[in-house]
C-alpha cells in the first residue's frame, strides 16, 4: 500500500503535465480548446503550423573505400583465404584434372569409360565461358554527366550519397529555399499535411514512403512584418522524414527544386533553419568528406 500511495503522486503529476503542453500548443496556434480559432485583440498572437517533408534519395552505389579500408579489407580477405576449404567447383577442378591425367596414361582403356562419345563440360570450358561474359562486362561510371556539370536539378548525381529534395518558395519579397511544406488544415494529422505538401510539389511524379507518424523535427520563424498580423506572427514546422521508391520531378521549372547531399545543404538553406535540418539527416558518408 505505501509503494501504492508513492506512486500516485507521479500518475497526477503525470496528467497535469499532459494537459499544460495540450493546453500550450493550443493556445501557441492561437486556438482555444473549446472556442475555436481565436480572435481577440487581447489574446497573445498565435502560430501557424506548417507540416514538411524531408524527402531523401537513398545511395545508388556503395562509397569507395579510403586507403585503412582497403587495406583492411584486403587483409580480411585474405585471412578467409586462408581458413577456407575448397568449394565444390574447386574440387570438380582437381577432378577434371585427375581424370585428364588417366586418360593419357599408357594402360588407359577407353572401353572401360561409361559415358564414351558423350561431351562433357569440364570445370575449365565453365571458367573461360565466365571469363568471357566477365570482359563483355561493363560498370557503370562513378562520376556522371551531372557531377562534371554540377548539375543539381537531377537525381542522375552523386550515386554514393543521399540527396535530399529542396524547393525554392517565396515568402513575402523574398525567394528562400526550404524542405517542402505546407500550411495545416483542420481535420488534417501532421503527417498528411506533409504527404499533401509532397504531393503539391510534385503532383504524381514522386513515389515515397513515409519513416513514421512522429515528427523527426521542428522548426519555428516569424514572418516577415508586413505579412503578420493580430493572430499570427510565424510558422511552426514539424518535419517527416520519407524515402523515395521512384520518380523524377519532370513538369517542375528547372530552377526552382534541387536535389543536393547533406554537405550541399549549406548553400541553399539559412543557418537556423539549416541547425535543425541536420539535427535528423544522417549520412555517414560525410564523414570522411
Amino acid at each position: 500500500m505505501a509503494a501504492l500511495q508513492r506512486c500516485v503522486p507521479v500518475f497526477g503529476a503525470g496528467v497535469r503535465l499532459r494537459r499544460l503542453v495540450r493546453y500550450s500548443a493550443l493556445h501557441s496556434f492561437g486556438v482555444t480548446a473549446d472556442k475555436g480559432p481565436a480572435h481577440s485583440p487581447n489574446q497573445v498572437p498565435g502560430w501557424q503550423c506548417c507540416g514538411a517533408v524531408c524527402l531523401q534519395r537513398a545511395a545508388v552505389l556503395s562509397r569507395k573505400m579510403n586507403p585503412m579500408e582497403s587495406a583492411f579489407a584486403q587483409l580480411l580477405g585474405q585471412v578467409e583465404l586462408e581458413k577456407s576449404v575448397y568449394s565444390d567447383h574447386e574440387l570438380r577442378v582437381f577432378e577434371d584434372e585427375e581424370k585428364l591425367r588417366w586418360t593419357q596414361a599408357d594402360d588407359y582403356d577407353s572401353e572401360e569409360e561409361e559415358d564414351v562419345g558423350q561431351d562433357l563440360v569440364t570445370a575449365q570450358d565453365l571458367e573461360d565461358m565466365w571469363e568471357q561474359k566477365f570482359r563483355q562486362f561493363r560498370a557503370a561510371e562513378r562520376i556522371q554527366e551531372a557531377d562534371k556539370k554540377n548539375d543539381r536539378s537531377t537525381l542522375n548525381r552523386q550515386l554514393d550519397k543521399k540527396l535530399i529534395l529542396l524547393v525554392k518558395e517565396k515568402v513575402g519579397d523574398e525567394e528562400i529555399w526550404l524542405l517542402p511544406q505546407s500550411e495545416w488544415k483542420p481535420g488534417e494529422t501532421m503527417r498528411q499535411t506533409a504527404e499533401r505538401a509532397l504531393s503539391t510539389v510534385s503532383g504524381n511524379e514522386l513515389h515515397a514512403v513515409f519513416l513514421g507518424n512522429a515528427p523527426a523535427g521542428f522548426y519555428k520563424y516569424k514572418y516577415p512584418k508586413d505579412l503578420r498580423n493580430s493572430s499570427i506572427v510565424g510558422a511552426k514546422v514539424f518535419f517527416f522524414k520519407a524515402l523515395l521508391m521512384n520518380g523524377d520531378l519532370k513538369t517542375r521549372r528547372k530552377g526552382d527544386y534541387v536535389w543536393v547531399t547533406k554537405s550541399e545543404l549549406k548553400d541553399y538553406l539559412k543557418p537556423r533553419y539549416l541547425q535543425q535540418v541536420n539535427r535528423f539527416i544522417f549520412d555517414t558518408s560525410t564523414i570522411y568528406e
